[in-house]
């Protein structure tokens, strides 16, 4: 019987994948509870099994003390003669007391108790070896799928994807073989619980890290991921090494790598555009198709004005709002798209607010404060003040040009290059370099008239015939 028991625990140790020494401590355990209960005592007791031969031994536990508090535990040094020569006080004698036939009635009445301790173990092997897995992406198998749950196996575990962290557009089936997020290990009585994820925006960050070499190494760092899962998600990179492109590291030759990615996700669509420490700049990118033509911060409410040409609007916005939606999740600013048309058709209210906020401050306030921006209309004029000037040259329609006002000429300038220059008072162009006819002045100098020949400055007469 002895060695019968003694197989039995070697096999379940086998079939269950746990060391042998770990089914022998749990059978231990589980003999002391037997034990007391067929001795009906709450004894101290210790049950030993001898390794090789299977032989049970139960030893109950003594301690020699000169007055008995305890009688379950304590004992005299009289009492204690009958079991050691000479008992000392303060010593814990082991009295052996195993009951006649102990092994047959342990292996039926143990067995539960058994069984219970190695699930026991089971769980906890199962939370230690996924405790520290959490955030990483895992290779699993469909085991079963209804409406509210999809129980996934990461092999001898099991995992449960809520609805929550599911993907609306994805159908999942018995045997399909999936990578998913691990994002919780939760220790429960009833043993860990693995929670997994499809629609996790970190399962994008994951899945290139694995695929990307340059990212794994840290010469290319993920610094921001907006998702709408199933849909199309943006992930904005940066180099942290010289001569390497980001974007170009993760798409790949030919677009193998991202490629890759989208087949695991079924098709999802992935811009993967460059980070800028420049606000502006990286707003500017993460409208991806859609390139803007110019972006304005408001730093205290965090929304930035971003105007874009009128055929790219429906690109800037996207499909019911999907492009400036995941721009906001990558960038964290409110984006507020404007087309020219739409500012044009705001010019004459915001001209008004300008006029009643001037009308309100002190003449001394009035001064130029340097180049200001100005958009050009459609028919190429641009508004300063309550003037208007222009046209300017048909390539400036619907760019945004900067105004500064130098010695009572307006002059405008794109891109650092002054493109024109505009008497402020009149309104008539002059040339982009100081004429030796100044604006306005007479044409007769000293009762004479100009020759034919002799530069006459643009906007003054031809001619005037002057009697002074």
């Amino acid at each position: 019987m002895k060695s019968d028991f003694y197989t039995a625990i070697a096999q379940i140790a086998a079939e269950r994948g746990i060391p042998k020494e770990a089914v022998l401590s749990s059978v231990e355990h589980a003999l002391v509870t037997v034990y007391r209960k067929m001795a009906n005592t709450e004894e101290e007791v210790q049950v030993e099994i001898e390794p090789t031969s299977g032989e049970m031994r139960v030893w109950v536990l003594k301690r020699v003390v000169d007055e008995i508090e305890d009688p379950l535990n304590d004992i005299t040094p009289a009492e204690a003669l009958a079991y050691t020569p000479s008992p000392q006080v303060g010593e814990t004698l082991r009295i052996e007391k195993t009951p006649e036939n102990f092994g047959r009635i342990a292996a039926q009445t143990a067995k539960q108790v058994v069984l219970q301790r190695i699930r026991d173990y089971e769980r906890d092997t199962v939370y230690e070896e996924f405790a520290d897995k959490q955030g990483e992406l895992l290779n699993g198998m469909v085991q079963r799928a209804d409406s509210r749950a999809v129980v996934v196996e990461l092999g001898k575990a099991e995992a449960v994807m809520p609805a929550r962290e599911q993907v609306p557009t994805e159908r999942y089936r018995t045997g399909q073989r999936v990578k998913v997020l691990l994002v919780e290990v939760n220790r429960e009585q009833r043993g860990p619980q693995l929670i997994v994820s499809r629609s996790h925006p970190h399962l994008i960050r994951r899945m290139f890290e694995a695929e990307v070499p340059e990212i794994y190494s840290g010469a290319v760092e993920i610094m921001e991921v907006a998702r709408e899962p199933g849909l199309r998600s943006k992930v904005a990179v940066a180099a942290r090494q010289e001569k390497v492109d980001p974007v170009g590291a993760c798409v790949g030759v030919r677009g193998v790598r991202i490629q890759n990615i989208v087949n695991e996700l079924y098709g999802e669509k992935i811009d993967v555009i460059e980070w800028s420490p420049d606000t502006a700049q990286f707003i500017s990118n993460a409208l991806s198709p859609a390139k803007p033509s110019s972006v304005t911060l408001d730093e205290p409410t965090r929304v930035a004005t971003v105007i874009v040409p009128s055929e790219q609007m429906s690109l800037a916005i996207g499909k019911e709002g999907q492009n400036a939606r995941l721009a906001f999740k990558l960038t964290g600013w409110r984006i507020d798209i404007k087309d020219p048309a739409a500012l044009q058709a705001n010019e004459g209210e915001l001209l008004r607010q300008a006029q009643a906020a001037l009308a309100e401050t002190a003449p001394e306030e009035f001064a130029w404060q340097g180049r200001q921006p100005r958009l050009v209309r459609a028919d190429g004029t641009i508004a300063v003040r309550d003037k208007t000037f222009g046209p300017l040259a048909p390539e400036l329609v619907g760019m945004s040009v900067d105004v500064d006002l130098r010695d009572d000429a307006l002059e405008v300038y794109y891109n650092r290059e002054l493109r024109a220059r505009y008497d402020f008072a009149g309104g008539a162009e002059l040339p982009l370099e100081d004429d030796p006819v100044a604006v306005g002045a007479p044409a007769a100098v000293d009762g004479e008239l100009p020759r034919d020949d002799e530069p006459v400055a643009v906007g003054a007469p031809a001619a005037e015939a002057s009697a002074d």
